[in-house]
């Protein structure tokens, strides 16, 4: 038979105190050991209110340490307390499932050992991004690629729909071992957007806000100018739609058909 080890992986949202669910906080107390994988040292300290073992997983990030091992260790580490008998609870920022590799893995791995184990969702920087810049992603449509991505693989670009670029501050890192990118990894993320878009389209760095007393970082910009835009880790790049919709006149024409029959 099994321990009664277990395993959630919570969400606590993107600002402090602010997104936290009722059910991800009972989750943080109720658990034997808390791993947490947030933002900064405060949430880490509000989260230490809530349950008495809380350990960071900071110490594992190191500059020029693939950013995988750093992953692999952070699963490791919550399932050995799994497998000790532990209620384990993994706390990450914004949303467990979303640009957050560990949690997935390790759920996967406690499920097939026989542990139960799921996730809870939390509000992610895109949640935020959609309030701050007033998107409907149901307008247009949204396209979302963690930057890196398009410039390793030829990616179908829509530029009716928005397009949403993640981590751009790390773009072309082949390394994952670094903890930002420069000027010049940039350029090559333009040189491939020029592709589809025009050198002066008006981009967005978006950045949303950890802490209450903060506003989240909202910069517009040319796409030219991106190489000497300032950026970190946890901006986004946001292209808005550079082209009209453009109608299918056939399905419109059957659909239309369709609705003369039912009539």
């Amino acid at each position: 038979m099994k321990a009664s080890g277990s395993l959630v992986c919570v969400g606590v949202g993107m600002t402090l105190g602010s997104h936290l669910t009722p059910i991800a906080r009972s989750y943080i107390e109720q658990s034997d050991v808390v791993f947490a994988a947030v933002s900064n040292g405060i949430i880490e300290l509000w989260l230490a209110k809530m349950n008495k073992d809380v350990r960071s997983f900071q110490s594992l990030y190191r500059e020029g340490k693939s950013r995988l091992a750093t992953y692999r260790e952070m699963v490791d580490v919550m399932l050995t307390e799994v497998r000790a008998g532990k209620k384990v609870c993994g706390a990450f920022y914004g949303h467990p499932g979303v640009f957050a590799w560990p949690p997935h893995k390790a759920i996967q791995i406690a499920r097939g050992e026989g542990f139960p184990a799921h996730m809870e969702p939390g509000i992610s920087a895109e949640d935020c991004l959609y309030a701050d810049l007033g998107i409907d992603p149901g307008k247009y449509g949204c396209q979302h690629y963690e930057a890196s991505q398009i410039m390793w693989y030829r990616r179908s670009i829509d530029t009716s729909a928005y397009l949403i670029l993640w981590q751009i501050g790390v773009a072309g890192d082949r390394s994952f071992a670094r903890f930002s990118t420069g000027p010049a990894y940039r350029q090559v993320l333009v040189d491939v957007l020029a592709r589809e878009y025009p050198l002066d389209h008006k981009v967005f760095i978006y950045k949303a806000a950890t802490l209450p007393t903060q506003k989240p970082s909202i910069k517009r910009i040319s796409l030219a100018d991106l190489p000497a835009a300032e950026v970190d880790l946890h901006a986004t790049l946001v292209v808005p739609p550079a082209a009209d919709l453009l109608p299918d006149e056939i399905v419109r024409r059957r659909l239309a058909a369709l609705d003369g029959a039912a009539s």
